[in-house]
């Protein structure tokens, strides 16, 4: 199948390792081309190269005020157009409702929400003002539905960046843009070995989370890349303003 992405341009945020940097793999594979950002300069310069001449790496926070300007500018800039946005963030700190302290909350938010808003916000008002559509997704959690144990700031931040999504959605769609939010499950990624390391015994943890996925497995970060290139392509032309669970079947029913 062709999902039409040949020389289409995206930005992919948090895309120097995890699920953004698997969601930019796929995008490339397909034959787009990809802008990645991360905070880590060596690690997103060392992404890019990996992915090769349809990729570039920007070092930079999505908590920057200034991070949307200069992803969809770099976009144009090198590859003379705009298509889309996958907006992915590090998962904030894990914690309890008692325990995570305002600085935490203040640092999330900043990062993993406004950054993402701003991130949408920007990306909508560029696609509108092309008039040739395209597709942001943001990257959210399980917890848009229901509360995660001891990640207590994500299923605090998640819902409203999830409704945040929702009602860009409305606005924008009639000007040819879709909104999606993407809803990992248990993906084998660095970020859930390590919350499989709270509880002292990765592996008895691990294997107690496989039993509860339908698939009896966790998802590789391939297959959640894939899905993310889909619903950001032409293909999925007919999708917006839903959240679609990549989790292997743990939100069953309809």
């Amino acid at each position: 199948m062709d999902l039409g992405l040949k020389d289409r341009v995206y930005v992919v945020t948090g895309a120097s390792r995890g699920l953004g940097h698997a969601c930019a793999r796929a995008l490339v594979a397909e034959g787009a081309k990809v802008v990645l950002s991360s905070r880590d300069e060596k690690a997103v310069a060392a992404a890019a190269e990996a992915l090769g001449p349809g990729a570039v790496g920007v070092p930079l926070d999505n908590a920057d005020p200034d991070a949307a300007e200069r992803l969809i500018g770099t976009a144009r800039e090198r590859f003379g157009r705009f298509d889309g946005t996958l907006v992915s963030v590090g998962g904030p700190p894990p914690g309890s409702a008692l325990d995570n302290t305002d600085e935490q909350w203040r640092a999330a938010f900043e990062s993993v929400f406004l950054g993402a808003v701003r991130l949408a916000r920007a990306s909508a008002a560029a696609l509108v003002e092309t008039g040739d559509g395209g597709a942001i997704g943001l990257v959210l959690s399980g917890s848009v539905y229901e509360p995660l144990p001891g990640l207590t700031i994500s299923n605090g931040l998640r819902p409203g960046l999830a409704g945040f999504a929702a009602s860009l959605a409305d606005e924008v769609g009639p000007r040819g843009v879709r909104v999606v939010g993407l809803l990992p499950g248990r993906i084998d990624t660095d970020r859930i070995r390590e919350l499989d390391a709270l509880g002292g015994d990765p592996a008895a943890s691990r294997a107690a989370a496989e039993q509860r996925v339908p698939l009896g497995r966790y998802g590789t970060p391939e297959e959640f890349g894939t899905a993310a290139a889909f619903l950001l392509s032409p293909a999925a032309s007919y999708i917006t303003g839903v959240m679609v669970p990549i989790d292997g079947g743990s939100r069953a029913g309809f």
